[in-house]
């Protein structure tokens, strides 16, 4: 794995040690999330939520995202961000949170531009999830949710609805807008 594009174009990122709890995103899967919110990373505040090796937040930072909170509960995955993060020069725009994603979006109030999930696939942790990302989204944000190709999420949660899918080998990508921000 490695930073595709921006400040820290090129670098290296390590995979967390143990892959049966942590998958990293494929690259083409990576390529195409930032296909589809190019313009909107500049100045964002991200949210990488079970974020694994923190690829995606990362990506994101050295794109030109303002900052990134990195949560994620897997004490290994932890130190594989905060390694990632010093060897693409992020740490400084970074918050590293670890805990249990549910419980850290329940107690927080930050709002975000733009969110990554990308749980455990076939966990079912989506149900509890989305409602509690929706809450902290910003007007015109995007929530982008990796999951299995078999997994099937729901067409609308609170105000915001799936504005497309894609697959990309064995995973699917689903976007997910507010509804007055798919209308405009």
């Amino acid at each position: 794995m490695r930073v595709t594009t921006g400040t820290a174009r090129g670098r290296n990122l390590a995979a967390p040690p143990d892959s049966n709890i942590t998958r990293p995103t494929s690259d083409m899967t990576k390529q195409a999330i930032f296909n589809i919110i190019q313009f909107e990373v500049e100045g964002a505040v991200v949210a990488d939520l079970y974020a694994g090796s923190g690829q995606l937040g990362i990506e994101a930072l050295s794109r030109g995202a303002r900052r990134a909170t990195f949560v994620e509960i897997n004490a290994g995955a932890m130190d594989t961000i905060v390694q990632n993060l010093k060897t693409s020069d992020m740490t400084g725009r970074a918050r590293i949170m670890r805990m249990d994603v549910d419980a850290y979006l329940a107690r927080n109030q930050d709002t975000y531009d733009i969110a990554f999930l990308d749980p455990p696939y076939e966990q079912g942790k989506y149900e509890g999830t989305l409602p509690l990302v929706v809450q902290r989204m910003n007007p015109g944000g995007v929530i982008l949710c990796e999951t299995s190709k078999e997994e099937i999420l729901p067409d609308e949660v609170g105000d915001f609805c799936k504005q497309k899918e894609y697959r990309y080998g064995r995973a699917k990508l689903t976007v997910y807008r507010r509804k007055e921000t798919e209308e405009e």
